[in-house]
């Protein structure tokens, strides 16, 4: 019976908070900021552009645009919350496997596609490797392997996936899928220095490749060597990022293995969650159809 009244109110609700979070918007075509009310469509509020005479609504030009089931889009979102595998949200919203799948990653892409943060004071970088992996593709490059299975050498290679992850002092933290094997001082300078601020003070591991970076970045630079047993040196120390790492690990198991061209949605879900700002599926919907520019809730 709840679940019955709550999907009885969830379409108003949705559609609402949808009109809300994106407000009097300009043209997503050409940019133009004068527009007109040009009727309703499906329960949201169409506008057309006075310069270019395209109609829009709301969800035009967000990963939410042509968007059905919205009455089942609020209750998806506490399935991402709650960190339901594809199954079991399509059996809590009724909705097919396949729809299941394409909502997950299509809402988790929508929520994080906001500028990355600029980590400042003392930040930890160190990388995390995952198996490669093809689940879900009809063409393997390789021979098949069997619930995962394991690498053909010892130690990383390129088998291996690479999520870089740094994270500073405040828990402000970047995960990036930064390609297969170790990274080398070209990747880092990629991936890592557009979010380092100028004054940060980096701390790593003693991999070879995070010195060249500082040296090319203009960055001050501190090593733990972990392989000698050192691992904390007074303030200079990753064990922060390796914490991010343990929780980032545990709960991708609970996933049955993920195919490694959505690692960055992965990533990316769980800085969601660890972040612990958007907490209930308002927060998610609003973060979804709101304009880059605009901070989250």
């Amino acid at each position: 019976m709840r679940d019955w009244l709550a999907a009885l109110e969830s379409p108003g609700r949705c559609l609402a908070l949808i009109e809300q979070a994106k407000g009097r918007c300009a043209c997503p075509h050409c940019g133009n900021a004068r527009c007109h009310r040009s009727g309703h469509a499906n329960g949201l509020q169409r506008y057309r552009c006075i310069a270019c005479r395209h109609s829009f609504n709301a969800l035009t030009g967000t990963p939410l645009a042509r968007l059905r089931h919205r009455d089942k889009c609020l209750p998806y979102f506490q399935c991402l919350i709650e960190s339901r595998t594809v199954r079991a949200a399509a059996e809590r919203v009724a909705v097919a496997k396949s729809t299941s799948f394409r909502w997950r990653h299509r809402f988790v892409a929508a929520v994080r596609r906001e500028e990355p943060p600029t980590l400042k004071s003392i930040v930890e970088a160190d990388e995390t490797y995952v198996l490669e992996s093809q689940k879900g593709s009809r063409h393997l490059d390789r021979p098949p392997r069997k619930r995962g299975g394991r690498a053909a050498c010892r130690g990383i290679s390129q088998q291996h996936e690479c999520v870089l992850v740094a994270r500073d002092r405040g828990a402000t933290t970047h995960a990036v899928h930064a390609g297969r094997g170790e990274p080398d001082a070209e990747r880092l300078l990629r991936y890592l220095k557009p979010v380092l601020a100028r004054d940060a003070l980096l701390v790593s591991d003693g991999a070879a490749a995070y010195p060249r970076f500082a040296k090319l970045a203009g960055i001050s630079h501190r090593a733990i060597n972990v392989r000698a047993g050192e691992y904390a040196r007074g303030a200079i120390h990753v064990n922060g990022v390796n914490g991010w790492h343990s929780r980032f690990k545990t709960w991708l198991r609970c996933f049955c293995g993920v195919a490694s061209r959505y690692l960055a949605n992965y990533a990316g879900w769980q800085m969601i969650l660890d972040a612990a700002v958007l907490t209930i599926p308002e927060h998610w919907l609003r973060a979804a159809v709101a304009p880059l520019q605009q901070e989250r809730p």
